[in-house]
């Protein structure tokens, strides 16, 4: 009989919106993923959302900048579904920038056309896609509250003028769910801890706070492998004195999971 090879058990600490596409993915390239979100999505609405709509409606936005799907949803959840169709007409009238093709994907399944995105699916890489003809544009955003300021403050050295609306924040969720998770990761049962986002690296630290058991956790994961979506997020884990064995060249889910992919073959 042949011995049966043990797929990699991966950490997937997505929102729950995600968790499920990620299992699949995860699954299909011989992974064994343990699923339990470390953040989680929430609906937020500041002061510059209402001017916002209006730049776009009244068509003085040149540019309207997406950098997640989560982005276009949350933006359309505040605009009444009288106003929705109208609202992405508008948007067709203006020159739509995506952070990468998940976004852009999102944004085409509901009719919105993207003029482009940049090489590298990254604030600094939306900066350097963009500062060549921005120069005395207005232009739009829509995103997170905790959004990197690298692209507002890139694109305003570019010359341009740029507002920007925070439609949804990140939360932590905690519960028996997350306290079992660090209770395996004790037990040295992950393989691989695949992040994408700091806020998602910091909510585990946090429970492993809680948990008392901060500096066990660095310990196993300095000898287990550590997959960060891209720079800003593998230095905060660093931060954590935890060494990164993998950043993929493209900040998507699937490019972690084809990077670590070749570490096990």
């Amino acid at each position: 009989m042949y011995e049966q090879v043990k797929k990699p058990v991966i950490a997937i600490m997505r929102p729950k919106s995600y968790l499920g596409e990620s299992v699949a993915l995860a699954e299909s390239m011989g992974f064994d993923p343990l699923a339990v979100p470390m953040i989680e999505l929430a609906d937020m609405k500041d002061e510059y959302f209402d001017g916002f709509v209006e730049r776009v409606l009244s068509g003085v936005s040149d540019y309207v900048i997406f950098t997640s799907a989560n982005g276009i949803d949350f933006t359309l959840k505040k605009i009444t579904s009288s106003d929705r169709s109208r609202f992405i007409d508008a948007l067709n009238s203006t020159k739509v920038i995506a952070i990468g093709p998940t976004t852009s994907k999102a944004l085409e399944e509901l009719g919105i056309n993207v003029l482009g995105m940049p090489g590298v699916y990254s604030s600094q890489g939306l900066v350097e896609f963009m500062c060549p003809d921005v120069e005395g544009k207005i232009i739009d955003t829509a995103r997170s509250f905790y959004g990197s300021t690298l692209l507002t403050e890139g694109l305003e050295k570019c010359g341009a003028k740029v507002h920007e609306t925070k439609v949804y924040t990140l939360t932590r969720p905690k519960g028996k769910e997350q306290e079992e998770f660090i209770r395996r990761v004790l037990a040295g049962e992950i393989d691989v801890f695949a992040f994408t986002s700091s806020m998602m690296v910091r909510n585990f630290f946090e429970h492993s706070v809680d948990q008392d058991c901060k500096n066990d956790v660095i310990s196993i994961m300095n000898s287990s492998l550590v997959a960060a979506i891209g720079t800003p997020t593998a230095k905060t884990i660093e931060s954590y004195g935890v060494k990164v064995s993998v950043t993929p060249g493209k900040f998507t889910f699937e490019d972690i999971l084809i990077k670590v992919s070749e570490k096990f073959n």
